[in-house]
């Protein structure tokens, strides 16, 4: 039989994870899309999830969460007292060449 405190623990877990995503404010819909470079990728979901995974050689680092607030361009994604800060220092904006591009932590993306 199992034991209901660990089980009701890990259903809680699961409902704090996948019910903490607010919708994008529509002032920030042009940070949903699929960005990516040679070594990263960036998932921001129209209902303001985030997937981001990003590697190179050895390092490996993924983040599956939810957005917790912007802060001007920035935003800070996590659940409760976790977060991380992705630092945009270019906003979404159209290339020269017609692409969606976005400026963050560094690592220019392209909007596939």
């Amino acid at each position: 039989m199992t034991k209901p405190l660990p089980f009701l623990l890990a259903l809680l877990l699961a409902v704090l994870l996948t019910g903490c995503a607010e919708p994008l404010p529509p002032e920030r819909a042009d940070y949903a899309g699929v960005w990516r470079n040679e070594r990263t990728r960036l998932s921001i979901s129209p209902d303001g999830r985030v997937l981001y995974t990003t590697g190179n050689g050895n390092m490996h680092k993924k983040i599956d969460a939810p957005i917790k607030r912007f802060d001007g361009d920035s935003f800070a994604v996590g659940v409760g007292p976790f977060a991380t800060t992705f630092v945009v220092s270019a906003a979404p904006r159209r290339g020269d060449d017609g692409r969606w591009r976005m400026t963050v932590d560094g690592a220019e993306l392209v909007r596939e």
